[in-house]
C-alpha cells in the first residue's frame, strides 16, 4: 500500500532537485557568486563548490525520478537539504543580506527559505522511511 505514495515522493523530490540544478546551468558564474555570499566557503574553493554542487543535484534529482538507488538518492537529498538549511541558518543569523541561489534566481534568503527547505528535508526523510516504492505493479514473479 506505501508503494505508490512512496513513488510518487520520490518523483516529486527527484523533480524539484533536477529543476532546482537545471536553471543554475545557463548561469553558474552567478551560482557561484552566491555560493560566495554565504562567507563559509574560501574564495578559491567557490567555483568548484558551485559546480559540484550542481552535478551533485542532477544525479541525486535524476537517480530519483528514474528510481535507481532510491534511499541512496534520498539520503543525499536529505543531507544536501541539511546542510542548506545550515548555511541559510548560519547567514541570516549574521546578518548577511543575500540572495539564496536555490533556484538559481535572485530570491533573497529569508527565514521563510530555511521553513521550505526543513519541509523538504522532511519530504526525504519520508523517503527514507516508505522506500522506494513503485508506481505499476510488480511483474508475474517478482518478490513482494
Amino acid at each position: 500500500m506505501r508503494r505508490a505514495p512512496a513513488a510518487l515522493l520520490r518523483l516529486l523530490l527527484g523533480a524539484v532537485f533536477l529543476w532546482a540544478a537545471a536553471v543554475k546551468l545557463p548561469d553558474m558564474a552567478g551560482f557561484a557568486e552566491s555560493v560566495a555570499n554565504y562567507r563559509v566557503l574560501p574564495p578559491g574553493w567557490v567555483p568548484l563548490f558551485a559546480a559540484a554542487l550542481v552535478g551533485v543535484e542532477l544525479v541525486a534529482g535524476a537517480a530519483l525520478v528514474a528510481g535507481w538507488w532510491p534511499r541512496a538518492a534520498a539520503a543525499v537529498v536529505a543531507l544536501l537539504l541539511l546542510v542548506f538549511t545550515a548555511a541559510l541558518s548560519q547567514a541570516l543569523l549574521r546578518g548577511i543580506d543575500l540572495a539564496c541561489g536555490c533556484f538559481g534566481g535572485k530570491e533573497s534568503a529569508s527565514w521563510g527559505t530555511v521553513g521550505r527547505d526543513l519541509a523538504l528535508l522532511a519530504l526525504a526523510i519520508a523517503s527514507l522511511a516508505l522506500g522506494p516504492g513503485r508506481l505499476t505493479a510488480p511483474r508475474a514473479g517478482a518478490a513482494p
